[in-house]
C-alpha cells in the first residue's frame, strides 16, 4: 500500500510501504517525547534538564571521552570479530569442534570472578580493557556464527562437490564467501554488547578515561539528568555504529539485498 493507514498496522503480517513506516515511527516518537515531557515521576528527568546535562558535560570534555571509548570499543570488535570468525571456521575441523563448542557455553559466565585472572595476564590497563571486551562479544559471535554453519543446507556442499571442488574450496565457496552476509548480521547484532560492558570495563581501569567513567561518577552522586544525557549519547553512537555496519554489509554483500527484495 502507497498510503498510510492506522488499522492495517494492527494486523499481523500486514506489509507496509517505506513512507507509512516512515509516518509510524514519527508519530511513535512524537508520542514517546510527549509521554517523557508530562511524566508525573518526579525522579524522571525531563527533556530540558538532560539537554543542559549534555551542554554542561560537553564543556568539560565529554566529547574527548566519547572518543576515547568509542576507539576502545572499535578495536574490541575488530579483534573479536577476527578470533571469533577463524574459531567459528576452524569447526569445520573435527578437532577445533568441542573447543568451539566450550567457547559458546563460556556466554553463561559473569565476569565478576574472571576479572582477576584476565587482570593477571594483561599487561596494561588498556589490554585489560581490551581482554574483557573481546571476551564478552567473542563468546556470542561464536555462537551465532556456528549456529549460521550448522543452518546451511547440505545442498549447497554437495553442489560444490559436483563442481569438483575440494574440500578446502568448499569451506571457502560455501562457508566463508556463501554465508559472508550473514555474518556481517551476526556482527551487526553483537557489536553492541561491547557498549554494554564499556561502563564496567572502564570502571575497573580509569586511567585513561573514557564516557564510562563519566557515567559512573554521575550515577554515583545521583545526578540523572546527566547519566540520561551520557546514555542517550552512547545509545546515538550504538545506532550510528549500526547504521555503519549495515552499510559495509551492503556495499561487500550487495547481493543481500536483492535477496530480501524477491522474498
Amino acid at each position: 500500500p502507497t498510503s498510510f493507514r492506522p488499522r492495517s498496522t494492527l494486523f499481523p503480517n500486514a506489509v507496509l510501504s517505506k513512507n507509512a513506516i516512515r509516518i509510524l515511527v514519527a508519530m511513535q516518537v512524537v508520542v514517546v517525547l510527549l509521554l517523557w515531557i508530562v511524566s508525573p515521576f518526579v525522579l524522571f528527568p525531563k527533556p530540558v534538564e538532560v539537554l543542559r546535562a549534555l551542554g554542561d558535560m560537553w564543556q568539560q570534555g565529554l566529547g574527548g571521552e566519547l572518543i576515547t571509548s568509542f576507539y576502545l570499543n572499535l578495536e574490541a570488535i575488530g579483534v573479536a570479530t577476527v578470533v571469533s570468525l577463524l574459531l567459528a571456521y576452524a569447526a569445520v575441523m573435527p578437532f577445533f569442534r568441542p573447543i568451539v563448542a566450550l567457547l559458546s557455553k563460556l556466554r553463561f559466565l559473569s565476569l565478576v570472578g574472571l576479572t582477576f585472572f584476565f587482570t593477571l595476564m594483561a599487561r596494561s590497563g588498556h589490554q585489560l580493557k581490551l581482554s574483557l571486551l573481546v571476551f564478552s562479544v567473542s563468546v556470542f559471535f561464536v555462537t551465532g556464527m556456528a549456529d549460521v554453519i550448522a543452518s546451511i543446507p547440505k545442498e549447497k556442499y554437495d553442489l560444490a562437490r559436483t563442481l569438483r571442488m575440494g574440500e578446502w574450496r568448499v569451506v571457502c565457496e560455501v562457508i566463508v564467501l556463501g554465508q559472508a552476509d550473514k555474518a556481517f548480521d551476526v556482527l551487526r547484532q553483537n557489536a553492541a554488547i561491547g557498549w554494554m560492558m564499556l561502563t564496567m570495563v572502564e570502571g575497573i581501569v580509569r586511567s585513561e578515561g573514557g564516557v564510562g567513567t563519566i557515567l559512573l561518577d554521575q550515577n554515583h552522586h545521583f545526578r540523572l539528568a546527566a547519566v540520561f544525557a551520557i546514555q542517550l549519547t552512547i545509545l546515538m553512537l550504538g545506532l550510528l555504529q549500526d547504521y555503519g555496519i549495515g552499510l559495509t554489509k551492503n556495499l561487500f554483500c550487495p547481493y543481500a539485498a536483492l535477496t530480501l527484495e524477491r522474498k
